[in-house]
C-alpha cells in the first residue's frame, strides 16, 4: 500500500488522515485534471483581422448552365418564370438628363427661303423673313432686360467671332477641350465632335461672301419664368475649305485646296439669367430646299473573289459573243 501511495502523487493529506483506501488504478477522467493550457488557433494579436479577412474576395460564379436555359426560353416561358419566381417585368427607362446651362432645341426655327444665296435683299421672296420683325424686336427688348449693352447690329461681328474660333479648334479636339465647352453648347458640343474620333479634320476661313446678318431673335423661358434663355439666328454666306482624313491618313471628304461657297444659319444661345454666361454656338439650321452634303467615304473590306465567279462572268462573256456571231 504504501508503494502505491508513492506511485499516486495526486492524494492529498486529507484522504490520508481519514484512512480511506487508496485508489491503486487511475479512474476515467480524474487523471486529465491536471492544469492544462486552454490553447487556441486564433492571432494572440486581433488588430489586424479586418485587414486578413479583406484578402479573401468572394466571386460568384456564374451558373452558366442557368443562362444557357434561359436564353433558349420564349417569352412567354420567361414570363412565366418570373411570375413563378416572384420578379417584377423589367421597365423600360426613359429618362434623360437635364441641363439648366442651356436649352435641348431651337424657340421657333427659322425657315430660310428658297434660293437665298441667290436672293437680293430687296426680292420679294424675303418678305417672310421681315414680316418677324415685330416678334423679334420684343425679344430683343427681354434680352436687353439681362444684358444692357446688347444690339442686333453689332452681334454679328461676336457671332462671327464665335464662329470661327470654335470650328479653327475642332482640328485638336483633345487639347482644346475646355476652350470648346466656352464656345459651344452641351447641345452643340457632341454634335460636333463625336464623328470627328480616330479623324483629321482640316478647316479653313476664305472670306466672306456677304456680311453676317441677324435673322431672327427669340427669348424664353424653361422650367420656370425666372430661367430665361435668348437664341439669336445668324446667317453666314461664306467660302471655306474643308477636308476630313481616317486614321490612316487617306482623305474621306473634302480637300484642302477646293474653296466652296457655305450658306449657314447659325444659332447662338445665352443663359441670360446667369450673371456670367456668354454667348455660344448652340445649333445649326438645314432647309430642306438645301442640297444634301457629300457623306464620307468609309474604310471597307477589300471583297474576296473566288475562282467559281470568274468563271461564271467568263462563260457569260462567251455566250454574249456567240449569241453576236449567229446574229
Amino acid at each position: 500500500m504504501p508503494a502505491a501511495t508513492h506511485d499516486i502523487g495526486w492524494v492529498d493529506q486529507a484522504d490520508r488522515a481519514e484512512s480511506k483506501p487508496l485508489l491503486t488504478q487511475p479512474q476515467l477522467g480524474v487523471l486529465w485534471s491536471v492544469q492544462q493550457r486552454n490553447g487556441t488557433n486564433k492571432h494572440y494579436d486581433p488588430k489586424w483581422r479586418k485587414l486578413r479577412a479583406a484578402k479573401v474576395i468572394k466571386i460568384d460564379l456564374p451558373n452558366y448552365q442557368r443562362m444557357r436555359r434561359e436564353a433558349a426560353m420564349s417569352p412567354e416561358e420567361q414570363r412565366s418564370k418570373m411570375k413563378k419566381d416572384g420578379q417584377a417585368p423589367p421597365r423600360s427607362f426613359t429618362e434623360r438628363e437635364i441641363i439648366l446651362a442651356c436649352t435641348g432645341a431651337i424657340m421657333e426655327p427659322y425657315e430660310p427661303p428658297k434660293g437665298d444665296s441667290v436672293l437680293s435683299s430687296l426680292s420679294g421672296l424675303n418678305i417672310k423673313g421681315l414680316s418677324d420683325k415685330g416678334k423679334s424686336m420684343n425679344a430683343v427688348r427681354k434680352i436687353k432686360q439681362y444684358e444692357d449693352d446688347f444690339s442686333v447690329s453689332e452681334f454679328p461681328s461676336l457671332a462671327q467671332e464665335i464662329y470661327l474660333e470654335a470650328h479653327a479648334l475642332l482640328e485638336d479636339v483633345e487639347k482644346n477641350k475646355d476652350r470648346l465647352h466656352d464656345l459651344v453648347t452641351e447641345k452643340a458640343y457632341p454634335d460636333m465632335v463625336w464623328k470627328l474620333k480616330n479623324k483629321t479634320f482640316r478647316w479653313k476661313f476664305v472670306e466672306s461672301l456677304e456680311p453676317a446678318k441677324v435673322v431672327r431673335v427669340r427669348a424664353g423661358n424653361a422650367i420656370s419664368k425666372e430661367n430665361m434663355f435668348g437664341q439669336v439666328t445668324v446667317r453666314f454666306h461664306t467660302q471655306q475649305t474643308l477636308a476630313l482624313y481616317d486614321r490612316f491618313g487617306r482623305l474621306m471628304v473634302g480637300s484642302e485646296h477646293l474653296v466652296k461657297d457655305c450658306l449657314e444659319y447659325v444659332v447662338f444661345e445665352k443663359h441670360l439669367s446667369e450673371e456670367y454666361s456668354e454667348w455660344r454656338l448652340h445649333a445649326k439650321i438645314f432647309p430642306d430646299w438645301m442640297e444634301p452634303k457629300n457623306m464620307p467615304l468609309k474604310t471597307m473590306k477589300k471583297p474576296d473573289f473566288s475562282g467559281e465567279e470568274y468563271q461564271e462572268v467568263e462563260e457569260d462573256e462567251a455566250d454574249d459573243k456567240a449569241v453576236a456571231q449567229t446574229a
